[in-house]
């Protein structure tokens, strides 16, 4: 099932380009480093949930690159910029050759399942 967006359409040019400039610095280094990286973590300090797929990667021992970008307190406004791209709605967001995955469960599940080493391997994912 195809996320809803609104569109274009129905997006007055001035909102647009308010939506296209927001927080742009913050999304083109998440893209840079999805893009060049085989797996990306993108959290935020003090949320316990980052923290959990970041162990579990360690205990797996994938290697990742971490993106952090403030706490619940701070750079919230930036992380929004994310969740718009994203539309994941919480923290991590967890990227896979390029593809987002989820957050700290669905990375667990897909330790458990051994997809996640398929993905990293390059296999298509599930359907």
């Amino acid at each position: 099932m195809p996320r809803a967006v609104l569109a274009e359409t129905q997006i007055h040019p001035v909102a647009r380009e308010k939506i296209a400039s927001h927080n742009t610095a913050i999304l083109r280094e998440v893209q840079a480093a999805v893009a060049a990286q085989p797996v990306v973590v993108v959290g935020m300090g003090i949320n316990p949930f980052p923290k959990k797929a970041r162990r579990l990667l360690d205990a797996a021992k994938v290697p990742y690159t971490y993106l952090s970008y403030g706490s619940y307190f701070s750079k919230w406004r930036e992380r929004n910029a994310l969740k718009m791209w994203t539309g994941w709605p919480t923290f991590p967001m967890v990227f896979v050759r390029g593809t987002l995955v989820g957050g700290a469960d669905d990375v667990q599940r897909l330790i458990a399942s051994g997809e996640l080493q398929q993905l990293i391997a390059g296999a298509p994912a599930a359907r």
